[in-house]
């Protein structure tokens, strides 16, 4: 099949593709390519696709342009986005926002729920949140789901964690049984697979689900874009550690991650007592300043921001050239979605582990699991350097 060049191609409107342009994206990703004519066609897709591939375009496009397209003379919520977190409902939000005029409803818990009850007075064509807050609507009876023609599950894997699968399943059991179902994720376990393909049957009364798959062949981001670093530090020198680094570095934008929430003021008030202007982000965090926070990242006003692993997943900031991960976490898909958030769309970035004895062989078996290449790295007179160019100084001068 000869790859598509243009949207045009996928045949998407040019009123859409204008305002592609006028954000410099004129040609589609690889997953764009894939799931835009399925989706186009009405199909219930189940999609992954490595972090920074364009997964919202591929899915908001060709549902925005089917239901843009047909009447809605009760000005009904036609798409329902569903999203693990506040950052990443937002981020949906500015994409849907970016080739559509229609109006967008954002709904998500830690906002003031008479606020939101005003905007769905607005009649939204599309609203975007988190399962809870949705749930709690619909059961209100605020949020009128029986006109929904689409609802998409964004992080798929997370909304059916067990924390938060029964309110995405209820949301989808809410909804009419023939609605076009859409769930995207990097990362997809058999069992995410099943309980969608389960849930699909019983709504639609089948023995078989009309959930399509896609799995695109990964495009090798972790190990062709991004260069992994390691750089060991006892604990207690860790946040030093990190110090010296940036002030070597001097990296453009850096996101650092810490698993430990109240090590992020630690993080933030050590760096600022050094003179390094940075600001922290916790799941803890009142959600206007989350939100300003991220602006600002997002805009350049901040060039470091250090954080739990609230930020991790589904959040596009461009132009980070830098992860630097403080620790390692438990859980090997969030060191992929943490290190993810660099050398997105088509841009390269570095990630680096600061970590002890432990996190280091932690790191040399994720090395192997994922096939990325690890280069250790040490800080010497201010700068960084590979250890063996230490070893080869040394020896040059006992010579």
């Amino acid at each position: 099949m000869n790859q598509i060049k243009t949207f045009s191609e996928l045949n998407i409107e040019s009123k859409y593709i204008e305002k592609l342009a006028a954000n410099e994206i004129s040609e589609p990703t690889a997953v764009q390519a894939q799931a835009i004519p399925e989706i186009l066609a009405g199909k219930s897709l189940l999609f992954q696709s490595e972090t920074g591939t364009g997964k919202t375009l591929a899915y908001t496009l060709p549902l925005l342009q089917n239901i843009e397209a047909a009447e809605n003379p009760r000005k009904e919520v036609k798409i329902v986005i569903i999203s693990p977190t506040i950052e990443l409902a937002s981020q949906i939000k500015l994409q849907v926002q970016m080739v559509s005029e229609s109006k967008v409803g954002l709904l998500v818990g830690g906002a003031p729920i008479k606020r939101q009850l005003e905007v769905l007075k607005e009649k939204p064509l599309v609203v975007i949140g988190g399962p809870a807050r949705l749930l709690e609507l619909f059961h209100l009876k605020k949020l009128k789901l029986d006109g929904a023609a689409a609802v998409v599950l964004d992080e798929v894997d997370r909304l059916i964690s067990p924390e938060m699968r029964d309110d995405t399943i209820a949301l989808i059991n809410a909804m009419k049984k023939d609605i076009q179902l859409i769930a995207a994720s990097a990362t997809i376990t058999k069992s995410t697979q099943k309980v969608l393909q389960d849930t699909r049957v019983k709504q639609n009364g089948t023995t078989e689900s009309d959930l399509e798959t896609l799995f695109l062949p990964p495009e090798d981001v972790l190990r062709k874009r991004i260069t992994h670093l390691a750089l060991y530090a006892e604990t207690r020198e860790k946040i030093d550690t990190l110090r010296k680094f940036l002030v070597a570095e001097k990296p453009e934008k850096a996101l650092v991650f810490t698993s430990k929430i109240d090590q992020v003021a630690n993080i933030v008030a050590k760096l600022k007592y050094k003179n390094i202007e940075c600001t922290g982000l916790t799941a803890k965090t009142e959600k206007t300043e989350r939100k300003s926070t991220i602006d600002r990242f997002r805009s350049g006003k901040i060039k470091l921001l250090v954080t739990s692993d609230l930020t991790s997943r589904g959040l596009d900031i461009p132009n980070i050239t830098h992860v630097i991960q403080m620790d390692m976490p438990s859980d090997d898909d969030f060191f992929i979605h943490r290190a993810g958030r660099t050398a997105r769309a088509g841009k390269t970035g570095f990630n680096v582990v600061i970590g002890d004895g432990y996190e280091m062989r932690k790191f040399a078996a994720i090395e192997k699991k994922l096939k990325i290449t690890v280069y250790p790295r040490m800080l010497y007179k201010g700068r960084l350097i590979d250890p063996n160019e230490l070893e080869e100084n040394l020896q040059k001068n006992e010579d």
